[in-house]
């Protein structure tokens, strides 16, 4: 049976069709798997040197390519400008931060309980890393997996979303250019071809949904492979009576509506505490429509259009039955643009408070003290990312110590994250070891014990 058709459209203007293309299907995907298993023990045995040369070379290829990148980032999936050319910046301080890992000490020397030899711990590579990666960052979430992968010795293929194919297809043959045949694949396609790099990799690495993402951890365990799971979060900003007002209605707005809110590390709860809540209503609903909504080709939108048709809709859905504090301006015309959007009033149980949207939309809830902020905030199944908004540490550390979030970040956006530290979540935001910085490297190798006797 012949596989549909899939498609990749600009979400800005969707007559535009960057792609049209006939998924390669399973047995392609399972091969490039075993192809990469051919190239690894060359990869391997090549030695700390080469792999690291070989990453800064793929660090120099997407920086010659940024401008290019960057701006298929803004055609096929409605990235902003701006992001688009900063994502592209983090992806080559990826490569180039991981381009010294394979330097790193690999294990250590211990004595013996007793008598004379050695004992050795030393981590050692998976073999292949099949990585199933999202659409909405299509260079750096590729990239933060790959690079450390590829330090550790591991050889990568990686299956991207369909929304951003032509995004994969580049970066691949960017990267290829510094790597060895079979080091570095990418499979486009849909749900067999992820399917088949998940039953046939040596280790699995996966960004996503909760839904997909749960049923990704249960087949690799079953298989017995290792297996990471970053899959979204419904996140919270607190806001203490202290705060600068001004300047964290100004960082919520950006964590809420940046990039129309797709982002796993969006805003989509916002907790004002005690007396914080009348000036931060009246500052946030002047943020929010304040923030530019528009072609995400111009430099200074902020707010560019969701992904698809079914995002759109998904966000107009999520708005039923609350109060619209304040709404930005969608822009007429054919893009799939959703207004930024804070919803107040919103009762119990509605789909704003229990399920990630994934759009720029969030609702505003009133808490009576920093216990209570902490206790709305942990009362989701997500436990990504919070962000805390105070003048004071001292009341702030202190409720820090009782979220149940993974990333907590004070005085700044939830959005945001540093490549060099671990990243990641709890509960239905994240399964398994850390992604990103040295955690990274813990992922992608087992460690293994010898003993030597004379």
């Amino acid at each position: 049976m012949t596989s549909a058709p899939m498609v990749s459209y600009n979400p800005a203007d969707p007559s535009d069709v960057l792609t049209e293309f006939t998924a390669p299907g399973a047995r392609a995907a399972a091969d490039a798997v075993e192809m990469a298993r051919a190239a690894q023990p060359g990869w391997l045995d090549g030695g700390a040197a080469a792999r690291a040369a070989a990453l800064t070379a793929v660090a120099r290829a997407i920086e010659a390519a940024a401008g290019e990148l960057a701006a298929l980032a803004v055609r096929e999936v409605g990235k902003p400008i701006a992001e688009a050319r900063a994502e592209v910046a983090r992806t080559v301080a990826i490569w180039r931060y991981y381009a010294q890992a394979p330097y790193a000490p690999t294990g250590a020397v211990h004595e013996p309980a007793g008598g004379l030899g050695l004992l050795l711990t030393r981590r050692r590579p998976h073999g292949v890393a099949g990585l199933v990666t999202p659409w909405n960052f299509p260079y750096a979430i590729p990239s933060w997996k790959a690079a450390p992968a590829l330090a550790a010795g591991n050889t990568v293929v990686f299956k991207p979303a369909p929304e951003a194919t032509v995004c994969a297809l580049r970066l691949a043959e960017t990267v290829r250019q510094a790597l060895p045949d079979g080091v570095f694949t990418v499979v486009p396609g849909g749900a067999a071809e992820g399917g088949a790099v998940l039953d046939t990799a040596d280790a699995v690495s996966f960004t996503g949904s909760t839904a997909v993402g749960t049923a990704v951890v249960a087949a690799a365990t079953a298989r017995g492979v290792p297996v990471q799971a970053e899959m979204g979060g419904l996140n919270a900003a607190i806001v203490l009576p202290d705060a600068d007002i001004g300047r964290a209605a100004a960082h919520i707005a950006a964590a809420i509506a940046g990039y129309a809110g797709q982002k796993c590390t969006a805003t989509g709860r916002v907790i004002a505490v005690g007396a914080a809540l009348e000036p931060l209503r009246e500052a946030l609903a002047e943020a929010v429509r304040a923030l530019p909504v528009g072609d995400p080709a111009e430099v200074a939108t902020v707010c560019g259009p969701v992904v698809s048709a079914g995002a759109r809709d998904r966000v107009t859905d999520a708005l039923d039955g609350v109060s619209v504090l304040a709404a930005g301006q969608a822009p007429e015309g054919p893009g799939w643009y959703a207004a930024p959007t804070v919803a107040e009033k919103v009762p119990p149980g509605h789909r704003l408070l229990t399920e990630e949207v994934f759009g720029p939309v969030a609702a505003l809830l009133a808490a009576d003290d920093l216990a209570d902020a902490v206790r709305i905030t942990n009362s989701v199944p997500y436990g990504l990312v919070t962000s805390v908004h105070t003048a004071g540490l001292d009341a702030a550390l202190h409720g820090l110590d009782h979220l149940g979030t993974g990333m907590i970040r004070v005085n700044a956006p939830s959005t945001g994250v540093d490549f060099h530290l671990p990243f990641g979540g709890a509960g239905a935001s994240g399964h398994g070891p850390r992604e990103q910085g040295a955690a990274a490297l813990e992922f992608y190798t087992s460690s293994r014990t010898y003993t030597l006797l004379p």
